[in-house]
């Protein structure tokens, strides 16, 4: 396994390489938007981000946040070891032209593991399953990979976990 060389974080930036393992959970109050169907379906101040080594933050919204009917629950579930049992959702957009849907695209912890109680029914979305998610006016760019729910902003800096050769790290 080839070892990753983290980038140099600039002023105002945190390297990923940073963050601890196990993750950790803090709160935030940045704007965050989430885009569907040409409408904003979600849009909240009072948030959480995981941050885990290798990982651009994981942001958790409050269920308040998602405007009335956007989230359709689906069945099926995940195993994280850190935050345990996870269950999905859906986004649905209602617009002139037909629902736009973005399946499995938002996944909660329900009953989460101890450290990550404060974020029990908050929702996290898939970057890459939506029209768009900002954090601070700013379009966030997915995790690549397409399994991790990363938000990558200029105020973090990888390399991140999902690269090409970063199965291991």
């Amino acid at each position: 396994m080839r070892r990753p060389v983290p980038e140099k974080p600039g002023p105002g930036q945190e390297s990923v390489w940073d963050y601890p393992r196990p993750p950790a959970l803090e709160t935030t109050n940045v704007s965050i938007t989430v885009e569907l169907g040409g409408r904003v379906i979600a849009r909240t101040t009072a948030a959480w981000r995981v941050l885990e080594t290798s990982h651009p933050p994981t942001y958790y919204l409050p269920a308040e946040a998602f405007e009335p009917g956007v989230l359709r629950e689906v069945s099926g579930a995940s195993w994280c070891e850190w935050k345990g049992e996870a269950s999905y959702f859906d986004l649905v957009s209602a617009g002139p032209q037909g629902d736009v849907v973005a399946s499995k695209a938002a996944w909660t912890y329900r009953t989460p593991t101890k450290g990550f109680g404060p974020i029990a029914g908050a929702i996290a979305v898939m970057a890459a399953a939506v029209d768009r998610c900002t954090v601070n006016d700013e379009a966030v760019q997915p995790q690549p990979g397409g399994f991790y729910g990363g938000w990558i902003t200029s105020t973090v800096v990888g390399p991140f976990k999902g690269i090409p050769g970063s199965m291991g790290w």
